[in-house]
């Protein structure tokens, strides 16, 4: 018997294991054994019968396990024998079933025309009915069944509506549920077709539909050519069914980038495009007259704005077919007219931009005469709008205009190109009213200098625009430049023709840096050409000089951004050769540092250099000078790029370095000696001996209060030269010599070497120890010092040396600058609490808490008694007096600006926090602590900041946060207490207090879990406070003619006054101080006329203001409701209960 009977005899129920073995031999891509080649051998009787006996072994294998039980079962405590039987049956059945479904695909590949397929589509449906039962386990299986499926649709075979719907099914999620389901949307593209026969209303199809809609924010299918090629067709599917994709991809459309939205645009055009009849109908009112819609009236802060910006720019950028232009002329009919001149300046402006896109919208069915008519119009109607009275309109005017001077110049008038650009460069791009109409101007123009053919007119146009220069808003310059750069790029004119060079470098000399970097930009080539030899670089700088110096100064410092460092080198050698002409020796120069081709270049050979020398001369320090600091400025613009050039890098310094000593000795003008300075400190001090060897005894013999001009040049050397130990040690010995105790001057002795003897100059060294400390080039230098713990111990030594001064009543000036003042403090805390030194940060917090022992006990009494335990009439004078308050008062500023430095950089834990929370009560308590509230809200601040609730914390933050809100309150109590007493020293004070305080009512705001009780807490005292002032103010009112309502803070009493000024800043704080006037009203904190009457008079000023109107609406709700319980318990009172009645009615 030959294989393929063999074969044919085993599709039969008893032979499932030869049955088996075949179609492991037919997917076996090394065997020869093909039921395919089997299939097309038969005889058409015996494919016949082979058929029925498919459908029969089909039909038992069914029937012995039905698929409900094809589920391996799970192991249980029986034998081992009857646990592998459990699990082999349902794994054969499942094989066996999957053999059949593979013939029954085969079978199709072979049938022919004519031939009687009954049992082979009752095989085929028994196995789409097991399709819907299948386990997950039987995957491979269910890959099978829809493969034929899929192959009797496309067969085009009875019954092939139901095949194909449930291939399509299958397709469709499964290229929704991939990573990557390129090959299934291909595959679903090619059963497209079978929706054409679903029935879009029934109920069985529900599923399906919404399977369709998410592939339109499906990523894959949205990007690949396929995918959109079947969202295109799904608008084809049903009329009923765009409205639903349409309502999907809004709901999408903000969470989809620009790309994705130009993908989204394409199938729109392409839906559109290919639409007939009722779809296209229905595509242009239900999706492209609604995106119109949205774009006009969406706000621009809207999320999705932009996105239907986009979709609708797509269509209007495929304007000239004609099919085009007709549909949006249809479209925008009805909208776009009424749009440019709604009420709504937003809606204008927006219509303004979708209008000048698409301009010109005319119906190309018309005549000529007609649309020339129509432009004409709309033409009119852009003149107009850009005399809008709202700026936002104007600039969007701005914007569409210039777009279509740069597209359509040549189909325009000329009258009317030169009537736009009059109007924009006389009237616009002067607009007093807005910064951003003028800044529309140049930015659009740029857009007109595109087009060559406006060149000759804008040639003559531009030169008016030259004041734009010195525009009081930056972003105007900045555009105005933009625009002169536009300018010399497409050589429309030359830029100095536009802005002469006078004023270009004057705004260099003076503007910010945005704007500097473009007039270099601007100038580059002009004074730094690289096609020029180095020595007409030089010669430029020195004109550039000569026309603005400070200008010369902004130019190099941006140089290096357009140049080679390289060229920044050569630049930097040719200026040293000019100099080196002002040098009153040149033989020296020839013998040390000039070769035979320089000296002839300096002395004999070239007319430029002699020219040169006749320019510069030692005694033109000016001159001099400005070449210095430009030299300066060069080499720190390329000192990063030196580093990692050794040898240019030795170059230049050998080169500098032979002539250094000659310009000290030559150019002795103070101009001259600072950028010498600093080019000395941009080599190393070898290269420098006779200075650098100098440098410290200049800082020793400076005199107590030098400037940070005479000292911080020397300082910066000696940090750049790796010497900073040695002005640290410099300091620590100043400070120690003072001191009483002779143990810490010997400490600090065997530390310091001094050679000639100095005075010892404390605060001096105080004010080099802030400059080391306050910048971050001398402090990455000065904090791995060792000698830091000696100078901060040396420090602390000055505690005596304080007290005693407090103690004695003797305060002289130099005590008052000590290391104890807010300077010597605040320059302590970085040597300690930097990053670097992060591990010993507990140390330097527990001598901090040692202070405030030190401070509570010793210094916090002499705010409230200058001399305590004085006996009346034996203390200080007046001044004495004053002066030791004074003092008391700095050391107190001070120590605590150290302890909020310390939580600012995140060092202070629980327990610091703790501490200076009660330091800053006990500071609130004596009768001058009131000076210190400023202090004292930024450590509020700082500690509500670093106690921000997070998850997992404990009640120590709770507890903290607590004692924040009960200082808070002693802080506006002390406020209120103080405006009564001294109503001048209090207005000062509130003003001093008012930037810390918003400060700590924004930081307030963050916290979430505990703001229910925490936060009600800090604006409840606010409001009181607020409250209190008010009604005081209030009950002193007799005739309801006096009273007055506010309309400002300004309107109210002055602590009320600057409290609100702060809060009304910030729109969050303000809502919260709403809901917290919401709250007390409800809760009948203010349950008496006259405190309803004060929370309404805060009520009306907000109204004012025209924010937030829903909120102060309910809180006025709330009044009102209140007022309803309080009002008929006054009815019968006095005059002023009647007045205040009116008045809240008022109000209300």
């Amino acid at each position: 018997m030959s294989k393929r009977e063999v074969f044919v005899e085993s599709v039969c129920r008893e032979k499932q294991e030869d049955f088996l073995r075949f179609i492991l031999l037919h997917k076996d891509k090394t065997d020869p054994f093909d039921v395919e080649e089997v299939l097309q051998e038969l005889a058409q009787d015996r494919r016949e019968a082979l058929w029925g006996r498919l459908l029969e072994l089909l039909q038992q294998v069914l029937l012995d396990r039905p698929p409900k039980g094809w589920e391996a079962p799970g192991p249980e405590p029986g034998g081992e024998a009857m646990e592998a039987e459990e699990h082999a049956d349902p794994k054969q059945t499942v094989a066996v079933v999957e053999g059949v479904a593979l013939i029954a695909t085969v079978m199709l590949n072979v049938l022919q025309d004519g031939d009687p397929y009954g049992s082979l589509l009752e095989c085929a449906r028994q196995l789409h009915d097991v399709l819907a039962v299948l386990p997950v386990s039987a995957a491979s299986l269910q890959q099978q069944i829809h493969r034929l499926c899929e192959l009797w649709w496309k067969k085009g075979l009875l019954g092939k509506e139901e095949f194909g719907r449930t291939a399509f099914l299958l397709t469709l999620r499964k290229s929704l549920s991939l990573k990557k389901p390129g090959a299934e949307i291909q595959r679903l593209w090619e059963l497209h077709e079978v929706l054409l026969g679903v029935d879009f209303n029934s109920e069985d199809n529900k599923q399906l539909v919404e399977l369709l809609l998410e592939c339109y924010f499906s990523m894959s299918y949205v990007r690949r050519d396929d995918g959109k090629r079947f969202l295109v067709f799904l608008f084809s599917w049903n009329v009923d069914f765009i409205w639903m994709i349409h309502a999907t991809i809004k709901n999408q459309l903000q969470f989809f980038t620009k790309a994705l939205t130009n993908h989204i645009a394409e199938i729109y055009f392409r839906a559109w495009k290919k639409a007939t009849g009722d779809f296209l109908e229905k595509i242009e009112s239900v999706c492209i007259q609604d995106l119109m819609q949205n774009a006009i009236m969406l706000h621009r802060t809207s999320p999705v704005h932009g996105k239907v910006r986009q979709i609708v720019s797509y269509f209007h950028k495929r304007k000239g077919c004609k099919h085009v232009d007709r549909m949006l002329y249809e479209l925008y009919k009805p909208i776009l007219w009424r749009a440019l001149s709604a009420p709504n300046h937003e809606v204008r402006a927006n219509a303004t931009l979708l209008f000048t896109e698409a301009f010109a919208v005319h119906d190309p069915t018309q005549s000529s005469q007609s649309i020339d008519a129509s432009i004409q119009k709309q033409l009119d109607t852009l003149m107009g709008l850009l005399d809008d009275p709202q700026p936002m309109v104007r600039s969007s005017a701005t914007l569409g205009v210039c777009k279509i001077l740069a597209t359509c110049w040549e189909l325009l008038p000329p009258s009317v190109i030169t009537d736009f650009l009059k109007k924009l460069v006389v009237e616009l791009a002067a607009d007093c009213h807005s910064a951003d109409v003028r800044c529309s101007v140049f930015k659009c123009l740029s857009m007109v200098l595109d087009n060559p053919l406006s060149h000759p007119l804008l040639e003559k146009l531009l030169p008016a625009l030259k004041n734009s220069l010195h525009d009081t808003s930056e972003k105007v310059r900045s555009s105005f430049l933009d625009m002169l750069l536009k300018v010399k790029a497409v050589r429309a004119a030359k830029f100095w023709d536009v802005c002469n060079m006078e004023h270009l470098l004057a705004r260099l000399a003076l503007d910010s840096q945005p704007v500097s970097k473009r007039i270099v930009n601007l100038l580059f080539k002009s004074f730094f050409p690289v096609n020029v030899s180095e020595r007409e670089w030089c010669c430029r700088c020195i004109a550039l000089i000569q026309m603005n110096p400070c200008a010369a100064r902004k130019f190099y410092q941006y140089a290096h951004l357009h140049t080679a460092p390289t060229n920044i080198v050569k630049l930097m050698l040719s200026i040293r050769r000019v100099l080196n002409t002002c040098l009153p020796s040149q033989t020296d120069l020839s013998q040390t540092d000039l070769s035979q081709a320089e000296l002839s270049q300096l002395r004999d050979g070239n007319k430029e250099n002699n020219k040169m020398e006749d320019i510069m001369s030692a005694k033109d320090t000016g001159l001099v000078a400005s070449l210095l600091e430009v030299l300066v400025i060069l080499w720190r613009s390329v000192l990063e790029a030196l580093a990692h050039n050794k040898e240019a890098h030795q170059y230049t310094v050998a080169k500098f370095s032979s002539v250094i000593s000659k310009y000290f000795n030559t150019f002795e003008d103070e101009r001259c000696v600072v950028p010498l300075i600093f080019l000395a400190s941009l080599m190393p001090p070898a290269a420098v001996p006779t200075f650098s060897c100098g440098v410290l005894s200049k800082l020793k013999q400076l005199d107590t209060g030098a400037s940070q001009v005479q000292f911080g040049q020397l300082i910066d050397c000696l940090c750049g030269w790796g010497r900073a130990a040695t002005v640290l040690d410099l300091i620590t010995q100043w400070l120690s010599e003072p001191l009483p105790s002779p143990v810490d001057k010997a400490a600090a002795g065997r530390k310091v070497r001094i050679q000639e003897t100095v005075e010892a100059k404390p605060d001096l060294g105080l004010s080099y120890l802030e400059y080391l400390l306050s910048r971050s080039s001398t402090r990455d230098h000065v904090l791995p010092l060792p000698s830091l713990s000696t100078l901060h111990k040396t420090l602390g030594g000055w505690q005596s040396v304080l007290y005693s001064s407090l103690s004695s009543g003797t305060v002289d000036q130099g005590r008052r600058q000590g290391p104890y003042s807010p300077e010597g403090l605040h320059t302590a805390e970085p040597a300690s609490s930097t990053p670097a030194q992060r591990h010993e940060s507990r140390d330097f917090l527990s001598s901090l808490e040692l202070s405030m022992s030190w401070l509570e006990e010793r210094v916090l009494p002499y705010l409230s008694t200058p001399n305590p335990g004085s006996v009346p009439g034996e203390g200080e004078g007046p001044e004495e007096a004053s002066g030791t308050l004074d003092l008391a008062k700095d050391i107190v500023e001070g120590f605590v600006t150290v302890c909020r430095d310390m939580l600012l950089v995140g060092l202070g834990d629980e327990e610091f926090k703790g501490q200076i929370l009660h330091l800053c009560s006990l500071i609130l308590l004596p009768g001058k602590g009131y000076l210190c509230i400023p202090l004292v809200l930024s450590i509020l601040k700082e500690v509500t900041e670093n106690s921000i609730p997070e998850e997992n914390q404990g009640t120590t933050t709770s507890v903290l946060l607590a004692v924040v809100v009960n200082t808070f309150q002693k802080v506006v109590e002390l406020l209120a207490r103080r405006m009564r007493k001294a109503p001048e020293d209090g207005r000062e004070l509130c003003v001093l207090a008012g930037p810390a305080l918003g400060d700590f009512l924004q930081v307030v705001l963050t916290w979430e879990f505990l703001q229910g009780e925490l936060l009600q807490g800090v604006f409840s005292t606010l409001l009181a406070g607020v409250i209190v002032e008010i009604r005081h103010l209030l009950l002193k009112v007799s005739q309801q003619e006096e009273l007055v309502v506010p309309e400002s803070v300004e309107d109210l009493p002055p602590l009320s006054s600057i409290l609100l000024s702060v809060v009304f800043k910030t729109p969050t704080v303000t809502r919260a101080f709403l809901a917290e006037v919401t709250s007390s009203v409800e809760c009948e904190d203010s349950d008496c006329v006259t405190g309803l009457t004060a929370v309404l008079h805060i009520l009306n000023i907000i109204t004012h203001t025209g924010q937030m109107r829903a909120a102060v609406k309910s809180a006025a709700m709330c009044v009102q409701r209140q007022l309803q319980k309080v009002l008929p318990e006054h009815i019968g009172d006095n005059q002023r209960y009647s007045s205040f009645n009116s008045l809240i009615w008022f109000n209300c």
